[in-house]
């Protein structure tokens, strides 16, 4: 594991190992900003909030998050309303005991299960990378107010 690794919450969170003075080491990326002085938490928060670089994680987020959802919903209300209104159809059997409804019902645990990966494929691809950098200045903007 690399010790400026962001992730490793033990040295985001400002605990770090022991130099040689037994002082802790400096938790943060090589060359971090330096930690403003007069402004507060919220507008920290609030300028980060207005950077391109968080509206651009919001945007990416929500192109795939919002169809997503609609996409399943639709899926989902059409299994419940073909359930409701063509019983018939639901219970045509595919092969045995193995009817219609229970394919549909199957194939809505598999479609959740294939949605979560998407997402975490999604995330780890297109937002992750800049979101972490956004904690990264956002902490380092961050250190040292209330102190």
């Amino acid at each position: 594991m690399r010790l400026d690794d962001p992730w490793y919450d033990a040295l985001a969170s400002g605990w770090g190992e022991l130099d040689g003075t037994g002082g802790f080491v400096p938790a943060g990326p090589p060359g971090s900003v330096p930690p403003q002085r007069g402004h507060s938490a919220a507008d920290i928060y609030l300028e980060v909030q207005r950077s391109e670089a968080f509206q651009e994680v919001r945007r990416r987020y929500r192109r795939f998050v919002v169809p997503a959802t609609l996409a399943f919903l639709v899926w989902y209300l059409a299994y419940v309303v073909t359930a409701i209104t063509a019983p018939g159809l639901m219970a045509r059997p595919v092969v045995g005991a193995v009817n219609v409804a229970m394919v549909a019902g199957l194939g809505q645990f598999l479609t959740t299960f294939l949605l979560t990966g998407a997402y975490a494929r999604h995330a780890r691809l297109r937002r992750d990378r800049t979101a972490l950098d956004l904690r990264w200045d956002t902490q380092e903007m961050t250190r040292g107010i209330g102190r």
